[in-house]
């Protein structure tokens, strides 16, 4: 099975430090990836507001938050000033795309819209992908072609907004394989590539998993045959800083068992876009993370 690689960067300091060290991880293995960016202020404090989340403090306990993040990243919106990721770090987004890789956006504000957009209308969420497409422009001098929502979170006018603004495809749902998606009434003509295996924060620390073992795992999952192959999503915030060690040795699993390694861009071009089944989305929990996710849910319609 190919396994395609989405990075999620969520901070500032996912930006400057985790980036960098997994480009030079990803140079060393040969291997391709897309990185998804937050291109707007970095508001992580504010994350706090989800305590009463279902899963969320045990989540906070399992993957030790603090030691991840780093206490200043936590403070970042509440007791400090939330930063311009994409003003402060537009150099080391741009060494991104200068070493082949693919880009793309994650969200604006990446607390705003994980929080918030499930229940927004149409105008707020236009504002939060404008801002995102414009501060993307900024950064590359050219327009975004792949989008992945923030926390697997969006709303009907997502998926409008998604096909109006031209994007290649997105990923901002867990699945199995690539679909057109339907969310109350409204369908997309632009394809979602969901995520299909485990992140590292979900596994480390439920059913006796460790970080030495968590690798193991994820390579397990990933032998399942699935149509497009597997879409792992890790984050520069982890798997670029403390547990660079556990994505290197996933690298290497996969390597070993002569797995192809690529980005989204290739999955998406490999896509007959003519035969692409259409699914209803659906809200649902995914074991080891907080609240509800996107999820791809019944077949609609065999094809176009």
């Amino acid at each position: 099975m190919p396994v395609a690689l989405k990075v999620d960067v969520d901070t500032l300091r996912g930006t400057l430090e985790g980036v960098p060290a997994l480009l030079r991880l990803f140079d060393r293995f040969g291997v391709r990836a897309t990185f998804l960016f937050s291109l707007g202020p970095d508001h992580t404090g504010r994350a706090l507001r989800r305590v009463f989340r279902r899963g969320f403090l045990s989540k906070v306990r399992r993957t030790s938050v603090t030691s991840h993040y780093g206490l200043k990243t936590l403070m970042y919106g509440t007791l400090l000033p939330g930063p311009d990721i994409g003003r402060r770090a537009g150099h080391v987004m741009r060494s991104v795309l200068q070493a082949g890789h693919e880009v793309g956006i994650h969200c604006y504000d990446h607390i705003r819209w994980q929080d918030f957009v499930s229940r927004k209308d149409a105008d707020w969420t236009r504002r939060e992908l404008e801002l995102a497409n414009d501060a993307f422009e900024r950064v590359f001098h050219r327009r975004a072609r792949v989008h992945g929502a923030a926390g697997w979170q969006l709303n009907a006018h997502t998926l409008a907004l998604e096909e109006q603004m031209r994007f290649d495809y997105a990923s901002d749902t867990r699945g199995t394989s690539a679909f057109l998606p339907v969310l109350g009434g409204v369908r997309s003509a632009c394809p979602q590539i969901p995520t299909t295996l485990p992140t590292l924060d979900e596994l480390i620390g439920r059913d006796d998993v460790s970080e030495a073992s968590a690798q193991e795992r994820v390579f397990v999952a990933s032998r399942r045959v699935l149509p497009q192959g597997h879409v792992y999503t890790l984050h520069a915030e982890l798997e670029g800083m403390k547990l660079l060690p556990v994505m290197e040795a996933l690298l290497r699993m996969w390597r070993d068992a002569r797995m192809e390694i690529r980005a989204m861009e290739d999955v998406y071009r490999a896509l007959d876009q003519d035969f692409l089944p259409i699914h209803e989305l659906e809200w649902g929990a995914v074991p080891g993370r907080s609240g509800d996710l996107a999820l791809q849910g019944a077949l609609r319609v065999a094809g176009r």
